[in-house]
């Protein structure tokens, strides 16, 4: 807690200071909790400033709605967000609305002195409506860089779902090491992974500290299943950081290297392999670069990409980017495919994937390296095989695609593209 700061302000301004971050300067949350104005502060208020960032991202357009009656003019965006955290407070969360309108009205003096006033009507007013005010809103839209994209392949009623499924907090979702593993109570998916409705501290849960399991959504633990690593293979996880799937090859007992560029990323990796006791040879290298001693069995290659199939677990990535970021990444991953096959050895597995949206990032992908290779074909047997596999995940013949609003009756999946596929 800052010096003279009272502690109901405290987690609402660094709150307040991470969604100036994400959207005034554009930086992702996962770069502005690494600044020591965040990281050296207590835990416990780092903890609740970052839930109450992240709800608020998720729900800034319903808080823009249920305000908006009592708003002569626009506010100036420092106060714009004020607003929008406290509101949420207020309607989503519940929260006792003396605490709140008083902390709101001190960080507006901090702020905007001059703006302080208003905070407290606007905040009464949205009091006085009620939860008739919030409930008749609509989810927050996608930014129109996104939404246009995503319109234009999955129509807009089905975007429209996606947008309700961000809105909500996922589930924390567990990857087992082993059918022994220690685990919290919790919905075994028919994939295989243990959903948690509700978890708190993750490293306080049975079996963390033992390495019975680690995080990962569901969708991601896809592609490493799809792969079906055996005892002695040889098995590449190209962009391997921070691990999640390479901890999966690793536990089947393949011969794993781990390949990522960043070594600040394989950082993670290392301290995943530690903590479950498994092990995999970690090379910090350009893959594009990069030279085996001999070609690899089988290959998982999850690529470099937009991301926006995570925006249920990372609200803050629809404003942080745009599409000018988007489009240099689909000749990165034609250039690492084209890579991958040429280290794969002849009758080798290959899993391509991405955690994105969007076609360019998949299904087009999927269909250009077909054509620039003929060696390859799809695997079709290796989703048919596919613990939990559905038929409407079905996106062309070896291939996956997991889009937000699926399972919402369990809590929903990330948005993956996921093909299976063999050399000649």
């Amino acid at each position: 807690m800052g010096e003279g700061q009272p502690s109901g302000t405290a987690p609402r301004q660094l709150a307040l200071d991470l969604l100036q971050g994400v959207w005034e300067e554009k930086m992702l949350l996962a770069e502005l909790e690494q600044h020591p104005h965040f990281a050296e502060k207590p835990a416990e208020i780092r903890a609740r400033a970052a839930r109450l960032a992240r709800t608020t991202l998720r729900l800034a357009g319903r808080a823009d709605a249920a305000m908006k009656p009592f708003l002569q003019r626009p506010p100036r965006p420092g106060i714009q967000a004020l607003l929008r955290l406290a509101v949420v407070e207020l309607l989503a969360e519940g929260e006792a609305p003396h605490g709140v309108v008083n902390a709101a009205v001190t960080l507006a003096k901090r702020e905007h002195a001059k703006a302080a006033p208003m905070v407290n009507a606007v905040l009464r007013r949205v009091v006085e409506n009620g939860q008739g005010g919030w409930d008749k809103t609509q989810p927050q839209r996608l930014p129109n860089w996104l939404r246009g994209r995503l319109g234009a392949t999955y129509g807009n009623a089905r975007v429209s779902r996606m947008e309700a499924a961000f809105e909500a907090t996922p589930p924390l979702d567990l990857t087992p090491k082993s059918e022994s593993a220690t685990l919290p109570d919790g919905e075994m998916l028919p994939t295989g992974t243990l959903r948690l409705a509700k978890a708190g501290q993750v490293s306080a849960l049975p079996g963390f500290e033992t390495g019975d399991w680690w995080v990962q959504d569901a969708a991601a633990a896809l592609p490493a299943r799809l792969l079906a690593a055996k005892p002695g293979e040889r098995v590449l996880d190209l962009c391997a950081a921070p691990g999640g799937k390479t901890l999966q090859l690793a536990a089947s007992g393949a011969d794993v290297t781990a390949l990522d560029i960043s070594e600040a990323r394989l950082e993670r990796l290392h301290e995943n392999l530690a903590r479950t006791g498994l092990t995999a040879n970690v090379v910090g290298a350009d893959a594009l670069e990069w030279q085996p001693e001999a070609p690899f069995d089988a290959i998982l290659f999850d690529a470099p990409c937009s991301a926006t199939g995570t925006i249920r677990r990372h609200p803050d990535l629809p404003f942080a980017k745009d599409g000018a970021g988007v489009k240099p990444l689909f000749a990165l991953q034609a250039q690492m495919i084209d890579r991958a096959v040429a280290l794969l050895s002849p009758g080798g597995r290959l899993v391509f994937c991405t955690c994105s949206l969007l076609p360019e990032e998949g299904e087009k992908q999927l269909e250009a390296m077909l054509e620039r290779h003929p060696v390859l074909s799809p695997d079709q047997a290796a989703i048919d095989a596919l613990a939990g596999f559905e038929p409407d995940w079905q996106a062309a013949p070896g291939a996956l695609r997991t889009t937000p609003e699926m399972w919402p009756e369990r809590g929903g999946l990330d948005g993956f593209f996921i093909a299976a596929l063999r050399k000649a």
